[in-house]
């Protein structure tokens, strides 16, 4: 029996390795999503940090070997700018309709309906703030997902001070990617034709009798190095050094220079973006800790549990996602280590963490997963809290983010230590 990989829209419990609860239905009625002017509560929640927010997209090289992710920044106040749109291209509809089982024509009308004017609350291209050195956090996605759909909790840690790089994997784990690759002189040869073209990669369902761990283990090598080449991209620009952006945006990169404190650099991702945190913590310790948030352990390779995670690690799980194999195998990694804990948010579920729990109505949310029993923002605040006292602590970061140092040990309201899930050995009948 397969286990169905815990993705962008997985179900929680038994249903898990029956096939994959999409994040809407077909059918979906009205009231899924909301972008209307008089539904403002059906938001990407803002920051609550000092900083205004800011961000931009990077991609380097004409090649799939190259990097891409969007930057989410402190930023100079700027009311003269636009939000950036939360799902900027059409293909993202037609990944996400591939991955949901839906006929792309069905689910690109349905994605463009009902949020194709949604936007996430971080000013496009805004001046940056310099004045500080600003820690970094690498961002992983989960399976499924893409580099925009964690806003709220990317826009969160840039508001508190964070420079944040949300990588776009490109292992065929994104509902959807791109990289630029140049048209031939014959197709660039009338003026008005740009000379390159976005050349789209889709989410790669399991072939018929393929293992799926030795697929997840060797995508989740290569996302681990994803996450390098982008903390390597960041320190070349705050070295000063000349960086291409093929994407050609109106964001000034020089002024990141000298802005990023390279001795605070962070590991945080969701799911499979859990098991890719783990990954890379084991591959570079520039990476002083991590944050896996609901992780699926199975990608992990075995090497990882004989000591090779030296660094601090918060799991932050959900209530109804979890069970007790993937468990067991995060306890074996924490294993007696006082810096490496594990809390469990009460009455949330595995899409407490992407931006879909906010930007969905009540009823169908609930029914697909999207919501748990928790009010979503809630559920983040919770997770960002304990995200930033954890960060606090192990990055040595004169905040006050210690102010909530009692949910990292999983004390407090809609949290509790360790797990809700039964690990004992089941008794024999």
């Amino acid at each position: 029996m397969r286990l169905l990989p815990p993705a962008l829209c997985a179900s929680p419990g038994p249903a898990r390795r029956g096939g994959v609860t999409p994040g809407l239905s077909v059918k979906a009625p009205m009231e899924m999503w909301s972008t209307s002017s008089s539904e403002k509560f059906y938001r990407i929640p803002e920051g609550k940090g000092p900083h205004s927010v800011g961000c931009t997209d990077l991609m380097t090289e004409n090649a799939v070997e190259g990097s891409f992710l969007r930057l989410y920044y402190p930023a100079y106040d700027a009311t003269d700018t636009e939000e950036a749109r939360w799902i900027p291209d059409k293909e993202y509809y037609q990944g996400l309709s591939d991955f949901l089982n839906m006929y792309r024509v069905v689910g690109e009308r349905l994605f463009h309906y009902y949020v194709g004017s949604v936007t996430c609350p971080a000013k496009s291209n805004a001046a940056f703030k310099p004045g500080e050195k600003y820690p970094l956090l690498v961002f992983s996605h989960g399976l499924g997902a893409f580099r925009t759909i964690y806003s709220a909790i990317c826009i969160e840690m840039a508001s508190q001070g964070f420079i944040v790089a949300a990588v776009e994997h490109r292992d065929e784990s994104a509902s959807a990617t791109y990289y630029c690759k140049r048209r031939s002189v014959s197709e660039s040869q009338e003026e008005s034709t740009p000379n390159v073209e976005k050349e789209w990669i889709y989410y790669r369902k399991l072939k018929t009798g393929e293992e799926e761990r030795c697929l997840r283990h060797k995508q989740v090598q290569q996302r681990a190095q994803e996450c390098i080449k982008a903390l390597n991209l960041i320190l070349k620009v705050n070295s000063g050094e000349e960086v291409t952006n093929v994407l050609h945006s109106d964001f000034d990169w020089n002024s990141l220079k000298d802005s990023v404190d390279t001795s605070r650099i962070a590991v945080m991702g969701h799911s499979f973006g859990g098991a890719t945190v783990i990954e890379s913590l084991s591959k570079e310790i520039r990476f002083r800790c991590g944050i896996a948030l609901d992780v699926w352990m199975l990608p992990v390779g075995d090497d990882i549990y004989q000591n090779s995670v030296q660094q601090p690690l918060l799991f932050i799980n959900s209530e109804k996602f979890q069970w007790a194999e993937n468990i067991l195998k995060i306890k074996k990694l924490i294993s007696n280590d006082t810096n490496k804990k594990m809390i469990t948010i009460k009455g949330s579920v595995h899409q407490s963490f992407p931006d879909f729990t906010f930007v969905s109505g009540g009823i169908i949310a609930r029914f697909f997963k999207l919501k748990g029993e928790i009010d979503p923002n809630e559920a983040i605040d919770i997770s960002n809290h304990a995200s930033l006292a954890f960060l606090q602590k192990h990055l040595s970061l004169k905040k006050d983010f210690d102010r909530w140092d009692s949910l990292v040990d999983g004390i407090g309201p809609n949290v509790i230590p360790g797990t809700n899930i039964d690990t004992s050995p089941a008794e024999p009948e």
